[in-house]
C-alpha cells in the first residue's frame, strides 16, 4: 500500500517549525540552540529538517553570507487547522460534531443504546421480579 503525505509535518520537523514560529527568522544554529533544552538535535538533523520543509514550501529561505536564514511560511493556525482536520477525517469520520462531543465527554450515542447503560424501567424490573 503506498504512503499518502500527511498535511502535517511528523513531530521532528515540526519542532523545527515551531521554534521558528518563535523565532521569526533563525539559521539552522539558531534553531538548534532553541530547540536543545527540550531536545538536544544534532546540527545536521536540524539542517535536514529545515531542508525537508522548505520542500514542502512550509519554510522559505534566503542567503545571508555563507548561511541560510530560514522563515516560516505557514502560520501555526493554519497547522492545527489541518491537524484538526486530519484527526475529524481519520477518527471521526468527518464529524465535527462527534469531536466536540468526545471532548467534552458527551456522547452522540443515546445512553440506553450504549453497551452496559440500563435505562431506569430496566433497572426498576429487575428490582421487582
Amino acid at each position: 500500500m503506498p504512503r499518502t503525505a500527511r498535511a502535517i509535518p511528523p513531530p521532528l520537523e515540526l519542532r523545527c517549525l515551531t521554534a521558528l514560529w518563535q523565532l521569526g527568522e533563525a539559521n539552522v544554529q539558531a534553531v538548534r540552540d532553541h530547540l536543545a533544552p527540550q531536545k538536544p538535535l544534532a546540527y545536521t538533523t536540524v539542517m535536514t529538517m529545515l531542508e525537508r520543509l522548505t520542500r514542502k514550501r512550509i519554510l522559505e529561505r534566503r542567503k545571508v553570507g555563507r548561511s541560510f536564514l530560514y522563515r516560516p511560511l505557514v502560520s501555526r493556525d493554519q497547522i492545527r487547522a489541518l491537524a484538526v482536520r486530519e484527526l475529524l477525517d481519520s477518527l471521526f469520520d468527518g464529524d465535527a460534531r462527534a469531536l466536540v462531543d468526545f471532548l467534552t465527554g458527551t456522547s452522540a450515542v443515546p445512553s440506553a443504546a450504549q453497551p452496559g447503560a440500563e435505562t431506569e424501567a430496566e433497572r426498576l424490573d429487575a428490582a421487582l421480579l
